[in-house]
């Protein structure tokens, strides 16, 4: 098994930043895709971003290129999304997700393991 805990979400003014952390724990090493995903109000979870967790390959879904950026830390087992300029639109639930697949996938199903989700709220 696979933990996983976000932190970083909060209110903040659009144009604004935010750091969002995931901490994972248990059989990590079994995972190879991390990525993040967000649900709106009254919306389907999406795909934000993925990385490759040896490697670092990044893919990002076409509404947040240019202003998020996937990291990862393995040594401390730690996933990170830098989000910047936010606009009131990526206001959501951020959830951290682990795949044991080998190759990039944006579908949720692939992903075996899940956090709880952190809130980030962006004001107009």
């Amino acid at each position: 098994q696979v933990q996983l805990v976000e932190s970083g979400g909060g209110l903040v003014q659009a144009g604004g930043s935010l750091r969002l952390s995931c901490a994972a724990s248990g059989r990590s090493g079994s995972t190879y895709i991390m990525g993040w995903f967000r649900q709106a109000p009254g919306k389907e979870r999406e795909f934000v971003a993925a990385i490759t967790r040896i490697t670092g390959s990044t893919i990002y879904a076409d509404s947040v290129k240019g202003r998020f950026t996937i990291s990862r830390d393995n040594p401390t087992k730690t996933l990170y999304l830098q989000v910047n300029t936010l606009k009131p639109e990526d206001t959501a639930v951020y959830y951290c997700a682990a795949s044991t697949r080998v190759s990039f996938t944006t579908t949720q199903t692939d992903y075996n393991f899940w956090g709880q989700g952190t809130q980030v709220t962006v004001s107009s």
